[in-house]
């Protein structure tokens, strides 16, 4: 005691400078506050001068605008007339101008409309006058205005607008003298247009939608970048923390996808469109289909007309051309025709699950774009999981950075925008399909239960490999199999069960053939596989063979479509162009917006062709490491390989049977995208990781430096940075192409004010 008691005396008292000093831990911690305050201090300020300088550049360049003119009207040219309610009428485009003087003082001229009850008015009274004339097509007031400003005789860049996106009314025209106004519509259009205006100022505007959208950008960025905190966390799926952070994420598409679901079954209406001498198109295939199930029929209650059940030939396409000449209606696109009835070749399973259940609680049929919204959600959730397991598998020290950085490259990749931008009954197997395939392999991966505990009962082992959960072996096949009833293409998933379990297999016939193994004990694995399969494909099989008369038959040959698709068959010399576009069809850019435009296609024969904005690789390029797989062959992927291997020939096989049975289809990528964005993931998490990531994770949370990431080359360093701006070009590419104008569904005659109002957040271009 005396000699600690003396240590102590001995030992000097701390000043009162020294008790105030903060420890090196707070130190370091109001450091990192002090930067992360600067940091979105100086975001905030580059957010800031972009929106109200570089997007609101027409405004100071107006600033000095005379606003003068020099009449009330326009002069119109004699291509165009004014109507009673204010609008003008196209009857002579090469004449369709107004005429106006700008004095050079501001660079852009607004266009005026009508207001939009005007506007409504007209539309109301033109779609009356429609079916009063047995659905007659008449011209309504446009949406879209496709003009023209020429100034002094110099030739000026077409462009459109819209009447309910106002800033789209301001058009650049630089230049004085005479302005012509030139509409370029067809003769006849009615252009809800009353008059122009030069000089004019462009008014300042703060579009909140715009800043959200750089603040997003500029956040993906900061939790990517290389000195990001999330490269020095280690993926950790058992991880409390992580999970909730995970379910946190997932709530963002949630919410979105959630009030569009709700925005659906709010305001959908029935899709149903026809013109008079040309086919029905009836969107509404899984209503028809959920009211048949109801009311236990096989076939789908719609008329058929008289002159259609009384011909010998209705699949060919001259036959239904005279048919549809000498008045017989309805003939509905893309239905299946069979034996006197209407019929859906698209898959069942979708009505039973989803809409059968919604007509019997609602009283009305569930609207196929809620349907598939609530499908792709699933499909984003589930196959989100997917990836996480198998980045797991493959590299199970790699950091959150790097296995967010491939959940979105391989959600992308899996065509998740073009599934959320289309949403009708063409895109609801794929998206079933897609949820089924993803949860099912998702159960399979996780059957491993050599870290979990289980009852007796649910345990199954075979010599020394691995046990494996029964109930995920069969919950796993009950979903794989179900997609005979949505999309049968994603039934070869199944086979990817061989290479997944193939230490079971082995360990099972050898323990057969030494009788180490009981006979009822090694079909415990195969049967909960084999039963619940059939359980699934027994009652589908029925439904085929009631409707046509064959357990494999869909009907899908039956349908009223661009041929006679009893014998139509995709040319053999597009095979090989087919394939190739499907990987490797490359973009296209333009000099305006959206500055991404559909991609020809070329074919040496006449077959079905989808206009595409690009392929696989090209849209989404870090697929491309699905290449390099077999080249990685010294990769540690812990026993990863063969399976990830297996998904690569699995899309393969499907890119070459899409290429033969559906020609180039936008929708046919999604059979394949995403099990090639599986086979790339150990090629991504090589480039940022290298083949140790533990020795770029290991000790990174103590370093001494601020960022942490001093034990990282410059060469992982820079495929960091590569990796993050391809996922971001990915994301950018798969948001444009939904603006792209040539595309199925365009965005601009299908939504023209949002498409418009987009547009103008350019105006400054």
């Amino acid at each position: 005691m005396h000699s600690i008691d003396h240590t102590r005396a001995d030992r000097p008292m701390p000043s009162n400078h020294e008790r105030h000093l903060p420890s090196r831990p707070d130190t370091r911690h109001r450091l990192r506050l002090v930067r992360l305050l600067i940091a979105l201090l100086a975001a905030v300020a580059a957010i800031a001068a972009m929106e109200c300088i570089v997007f609101n550049l027409p405004f100071w360049r107006t600033l000095g605008a005379s606003t003068d003119t020099n009449a009330v009207h326009n002069t119109l040219g004699s291509g165009l007339t004014r109507r009673n309610d204010g609008m003008l009428t196209v009857t002579d485009p090469t004449k369709a101008y107004l005429e106006l003087t700008a004095d050079g003082t501001s660079d852009y001229l607004r266009i005026d409309t009508e207001s939009s009850e005007v506007i409504d008015k007209a539309r109301e009274q033109a779609e009356a006058e429609s079916k009063a004339n047995d659905d007659k097509e008449v011209f309504k007031p446009l949406a879209t205005i496709h003009v023209r400003a020429d100034v002094d005789g110099i030739t000026g860049k077409a462009q459109s607008m819209n009447p309910d996106a106002i800033r789209s009314h301001y058009v650049k025209a630089p230049g004085a003298g005479i302005v012509r106004i030139w509409i370029q519509e067809e003769r006849g259009a009615i252009v809800p247009v009353t008059d122009a205006r030069a000089n004019v100022r462009v008014p300042f505007v703060i579009n909140w939608m715009r800043v959200l959208a750089m603040a997003l950008v500029l956040l993906m960025i900061a939790v990517w970048r290389p000195g990001s905190r999330l490269w020095r966390i280690t993926l950790d799926p058992s991880s409390t923390r992580q999970r909730l952070a995970f379910v946190g994420l997932l709530a963002i598409p949630t919410l979105l996808i959630g009030v569009s679901i709700i925005h659906e079954l709010w305001y959908a209406s029935s899709l149903v469109f026809h013109v008079s001498g040309d086919y029905t198109y009836d969107f509404d295939q899984y209503g028809h289909v959920a009211d048949a199930l109801v009311a236990g029929r096989p076939w789908l209650d719609l008329p058929v007309p008289e002159q259609l059940a009384a011909t010998e030939h209705p699949y060919d396409v001259a036959t239904r051309a005279q048919l549809l000449a000498n008045g017989a209606s309805p003939l509905y696109w893309d239905y299946a025709y069979y034996d006197g009835h209407w019929y859906s070749y698209f898959g069942v399973l979708p009505a039973v699950l989803l809409f059968v259940p919604y007509r019997l609680l609602a009283g009305h049929n569930l609207p196929t774009s809620a349907a598939e919204y609530i499908l792709v959600l699933l499909f984003i959730i589930f196959f989100s999981l997917l990836v996480l397991r198998v980045i797991h598998r493959v590299m199970p020290k790699t950091s959150v950075a790097a296995a967010s950085l491939v959940v979105v490259s391989s959600l992308v990749s899996a065509q998740v925008g073009y599934l959320l931008y289309r949403t009708n009954f063409y895109q609801i197997p794929f998206a079933a399909s897609l949820t089924l395939t993803s949860l099912g392999l998702w159960l399979w991966l996780g059957a491993d239960t050599s870290r979990r505990p289980l009852r007796p009962s649910d345990r199954w082992q075979a010599g020394d490999a691995k046990p494996l959960s029964l109930p995920r072996l069969a919950l796993g096949a009950l979903c794989i199999a179900a997609n005979f009833g949505c999309r049968p293409t994603f039934t070869l998933a199944a086979l990817l069960a061989f290479p997944l379990f193939w230490p079971q297999i082995r360990a099972l016939g050898t323990g057969l053939r030494t009788r180490r193994i009981k006979p009822l004990q090694a079909l415990r694995a195969p049967l909960a596989v084999i039963i619940p399969a059939i359980l699934v494909v027994t009652p589908l099989m029925a439904w085929n063979m009631v409707r046509f008369d064959s357990p494999f038959n869909f009907g899908n040959a039956y349908q009223f479509s661009i041929s006679d698709m009893t014998r139509y068959t995709t040319p053999s010399a597009d095979m090989p162009a087919n394939i190739w576009y499907y990987l490797f069809l490359p973009l296209r850019f333009m000099d305006r917006f959206p500055w991404l435009a559909g991609s020809p296609a070329p074919m040496p024969q006449w077959g079905y062709y989808e206009v595409m904005v690009g392929a696989i690789f090209t849209a989404t390029p870090l697929t491309l490491m699905a290449l390099a797989l077999p080249l990685l062959r010294r990769l540690e992927t812990h026993g990863m390989r063969p399976w990830l291997m297996s998904c690569l020939a699995v899309a393969a096989v499907l890119v070459v049977f899409d290429s033969r049975v559906g020609g180039l289809g936008w929708r046919y990528s999604a059979d394949f995208g995403w099990l090639i964005s599986l086979a790339s993931i150990p090629g991504l998490l090589w480039l940022v990781n290298g083949r140790e990531p533990s020795r770029s994770l290991a000790g990174a949370n103590d370093a001494a430096s601020g960022d942490g990431i001093a034990r990282v080359t410059p060469w992982r360093w820079l495929m960091r940075w590569v990796v993050m701006l391809a996922v971001l070009w990915a994301l950018g590419i798969a948001i444009l192409s939904c603006f792209v104008q040539s595309r199925s569904d365009a965005m601009i005659d299908n939504n023209p004010t949002l498409w418009h109002q987009v547009q103008a957040w350019f105006t400054m271009l």
